[in-house]
């Protein structure tokens, strides 16, 4: 049984992949076949968040590459932002978490068989808090593409998967961030499952010369919203 989504209009439901694209295989068996029940409100819990676990957030977990004795292979990256609203008011004190493969394109964990090289010194995770003025900022390498087996020669293009926890934990919103001008993009069903170009567009930060460190790290520069027509289109759970 799935809770259902609430009732939307149209053009925001276009920015949102629907639960079956056959040409993303995994949603054949992960889609709903029968009808959607509403659940009562009142089923589940309203915890209060974010949730932090057992260790508070520090400023470290925010910077991918000083998590171990050594510096990660890969191109150094800024990835920041700011989390918004519908109407553009910044979301202060929402839990941002981040994971990743490391730049060779394999993630640190067990069930990964990419035989890409596992960097010592890079685990792809990291965790911040948004400021009062709704933003966030991480430092960390770009990802590597890796292959999938969702078709002949399937890759997936370089993304961040990004989580989200506002005021209660129901509030979660999990999606991905894709690089500009990257030739996957376009054969990537996970990404073209979102049926309207302008929420793909929403899913691609953008380089900013600004938000660049001379001699250190590019910068990108993603802005996430949480609601209404201009809404970052979220992933469906499995």
């Amino acid at each position: 049984m799935e809770r259902e989504r609430p009732a939307e209009p149209e053009a925001v439901r276009e920015f949102e992949p629907p639960y079956l694209h056959p040409d993303y295989l995994s949603t054949v068996a992960r889609a709903p076949r029968r009808q959607l029940v509403r659940l009562p409100s009142e089923w589940f819990h309203r915890t209060p968040g974010p949730a932090f676990g057992r260790v508070p957030v520090r400023p470290l977990d925010a910077d991918l590459t000083r998590q171990h004795g050594g510096e990660p292979l890969g191109e150094r990256i800024i990835v920041a932002g700011r989390v918004l609203d519908t109407d553009g008011a910044p979301v202060a004190g929402t839990l941002v978490e981040v994971w990743q493969a490391n730049a060779a394109g394999r993630y640190a964990e067990p069930e990964d068989r990419h035989p890409a090289p596992l960097d010592p010194n890079f685990s792809g995770a990291g965790r911040c808090l948004t400021d009062t003025t709704g933003h966030y900022r991480f430092l960390t390498v770009k990802p590597g593409a890796y292959p999938w087996a969702n078709h002949l020669n399937a890759w997936r293009p370089a993304h961040i998967h990004f989580s989200l926890f506002g005021a209660e934990l129901g509030s979660r919103l999990v999606t991905q961030m894709y690089f500009p001008g990257d030739p996957l993009l376009r054969l990537d069903p996970i990404l073209q499952a979102i049926p309207d170009p302008r929420g793909r567009e929403r899913l691609l930060a953008r380089f900013d010369l600004e938000l660049t460190e001379p001699e250190w790290a590019l910068g990108y520069r993603w802005d996430i919203v949480l609601r209404g027509r201009t809404a970052t289109p979220r992933e469906h759970p499995d």
